[in-house]
């Protein structure tokens, strides 16, 4: 059973029956907004790529995104970039792979980001949203979904923290301006 997530809610990740979660996957999907011009609707391809920082006492020790596929303790896979969106109503255009089993112990939150590449704002892009999905049998478990665009380049999409013996994860929804993940870690800072 899939949750709907709304900003800043927290769900624990747990298997419904009592188990940890092992594998997740962080799935984004997104289409190209129409635009109206004088000649009707069209649109405009929209660069989306997901990010996912991870953290060791609210300090960043690595980065997995379309420049660095895998994290240097191979825990976390990018599956590649995707320059165009698409699926944005239920597939993922690019998706990230986390093994919470092999995540090493010092690493305590791993946050999800979503920049446009390109520059452009999320007026831009529709049917934009966050999942995440039990790998190992294929459940969505939570999923967020951006609601409305505005005139900001990136998102703080979602966190997973560790929650005693397992992780929990967060959904944050928050705007920021900014290209790339580094350019955003300001704007990351104040959620950890």
């Amino acid at each position: 059973m899939t949750v709907n997530m709304t900003k800043g809610q927290a769900i624990s990740l747990q298997k419904s029956d009592g188990g940890t979660l092992t594998a997740v996957r962080m799935g984004l999907g997104w289409q190209a907004a129409p635009r109206r011009g004088l000649f009707g609707s069209r649109t405009r391809e929209v660069d989306l790529d997901a990010s996912a920082v991870l953290f060791a006492d609210k300090q960043p020790v690595d980065v997995v995104f379309f420049r660095h596929l895998v994290s240097d303790d191979g825990s976390v896979k990018h599956t590649g970039d995707n320059l165009v969106g698409g699926a944005g109503q239920g597939g993922d255009d690019e998706a990230i792979l986390v093994d919470l089993a092999r995540v090493p112990v010092h690493i305590d939150q791993i946050v999800f980001t979503v920049n446009s590449f390109t520059g452009q704002t999320f007026q831009e892009v529709q049917n934009a949203f966050c999942r995440i999905v039990d790998e190992t049998n294929g459940q969505e478990l939570a999923r967020y979904t951006l609601d409305g665009g505005g005139q900001y380049t990136a998102q703080i999409m979602a966190k997973v923290s560790r929650a005693g013996a397992g992780w929990q994860m967060t959904a944050l929804g928050n705007p920021a301006n900014g290209r790339t993940f580094q350019d955003l870690m300001p704007s990351i800072l104040p959620h950890l």
